[in-house]
């Protein structure tokens, strides 16, 4: 890293001089901070690539500058310098995210070879973020069916905006992948990506959670704390569960998403806010605000970029390579290498009804690879795993346990690309022996993830 922006901290100004002048003459850009008030001067002001930190210093404790460091954020790489070194703060140096302890006096090869290598983990670190911005996302997503290049080609859309962003979808289909997806794919890549469960923290502390509190602010605060929305700075915030936000949260978070601005708890300090906001929920918010349970005017300012996340059921012909993927990673996590599966047990699951989407398939996936007696895992282990194999009748479009609306939406599904293979593909002619009109058609076949309504025949 070329012309690397290093602050050294350190009270004895012999140590100060000698190490701007050693390391000015490797190339470095160097700024020096006699004690802690200055150092978080020069922080506030500007980002460096690589702190030199003393642990004693006049005013403070440089343990405690690089605590409030990473409470607020700064993630930038530090190297603790000390001279009479315990293992206590070395421990303290590490959990904090120190890199390195240096002891002195400190040898100048060591210091030099400590930095490069800090300054090359660094880079190696920003190039494996940009690899993943440009490629990586896509790759996250598996899938060929139409249904997800129809989301990927979407979430390219969706991601070089702005504006937020609701995903709708079952449980299980995703939402928090297509979230991160959106996140690398967009200009805010290197940016933080903060989530938060809205149905996973108590109704109390949520606020606290979204805007942070000051110290003293209810019983237990016993410090400052920044919440989601300070953390995710120049990034992106995941509101996962979002219909699940108690009524007076929801008043508060709208008037974020207006004003772009919030206060602490037990704090009075404006504080603005750059945060892109996606949201997910499977409950049908149009219905909850008919009920009152949710804002309107806050669906509205969710509800600009809506993006639905196909149910499994909906790309069967996913299911193979979804298997594949899972079972490459179940297999390392439990030491499982030589693990296969049969293709009549893929087919077994390719019937399955999976209510609980492709969660329920990983996590089926994971049990058979831990559960099979042996490494081959066939059709009676899937079929034990799924509580019975599939049934079905001489028709094939009964399953016992599978819901009516599933069946039915499947036999529409089965008919719809029997009549568009028929047809060449040709949407209005398809239509008409159909019976149907055009645009109802075309509304049909998006609705089972065929193709996208208003997609022309030419």
């Amino acid at each position: 890293m070329l012309n690397a922006h290093i602050l050294v901290v350190d009270d004895e100004v012999g140590i100060l001089t000698a190490l701007q002048k050693t390391l000015a003459l490797e190339g470095y850009t160097v700024d020096v901070a006699g004690g802690l008030r200055i150092a978080e001067e020069r922080l506030a002001k500007r980002s460096y690539d690589v702190v030199l930190l003393d642990v004693a210093l006049p005013d403070g404790d440089g343990l405690s500058l690089l605590e409030s460091m990473r409470t607020a954020g700064n993630d930038t790489p530090a190297l603790m310098m000390s001279g009479h070194a315990t293992i206590d703060a070395a421990i303290r140096a590490t959990r904090l995210g120190a890199i390195d302890f240096l002891e002195k006096p400190i040898s100048t090869d060591r210091l030099l070879l400590v930095l490069q290598n800090t300054l090359r983990l660094v880079r190696a670190e920003a190039e494996t973020q940009e690899l993943r911005q440009a490629t990586g996302w896509a790759s996250d997503l598996v899938g060929s069916s139409r249904a997800m290049e129809a989301l990927r080609e979407q979430i390219g859309r969706a991601a070089r905006a702005n504006a937020s962003v609701l995903l709708l979808g079952e449980r299980g289909t995703g939402k928090e992948l297509v979230a991160r997806a959106i996140h690398q794919a967009s200009p805010r890549a290197k940016g933080p990506l903060e989530k938060l469960n809205c149905a996973a923290v108590p109704p109390e502390l949520i606020e606290s959670e979204l805007f942070g509190h000051e110290a003293g602010a209810f019983t237990g605060a016993t410090r400052q704390r920044r919440g989601k929305f300070e953390r995710a700075s120049s990034g992106t915030l995941f509101l996962d569960e979002v219909g699940d936000m108690p009524l007076a949260m929801q008043a508060k978070l709208l008037r974020v998403l207006q004003e772009r601005e919030i206060e602490r708890v037990g704090g009075h300090e404006t504080i603005k806010v750059d945060v892109r906001v996606v949201a997910a929920t499977n409950r049908d918010l149009v219905e909850a605000c008919r009920t009152g349970a949710f804002r309107p005017d806050l669906y509205d300012r969710l509800n600009v970029v809506p993006l639905v996340v196909p149910p499994l059921r909906s790309r069967r012909e996913d299911i193979p390579g979804l298997t594949r993927h899972f079972l490459e990673l179940a297999s390392k996590v439990n030491d499982r290498p030589g693990a296969r599966i049969t293709d009549r047990a893929v087919d077994a699951l390719c019937a399955h009804a999976w209510p609980g989407n492709v969660r329920e398939l990983r996590n089926i996936i994971e049990r058979l690879v831990i559960l099979a007696p042996d490494d081959t895992i066939d059709v009676d282990d899937v079929a034990l795993c799924l509580g019975g194999a599939p049934s079905p009748t001489a028709s094939g479009l009964y399953r016992p346990g599978v819901p009516f609306r599933v069946l039915s939406e499947e036999a529409e599904r089965t008919i719809v690309q029997e009549a568009l293979q028929h047809h060449g593909a040709q949407m209005a002619a398809t239509a008409r022996a159909l019976g149907m009109e055009r645009s109802h058609f075309y509304k049909k076949c998006k609705a089972l993830g065929l193709r996208d309504a208003g997609e022309s025949d030419e």
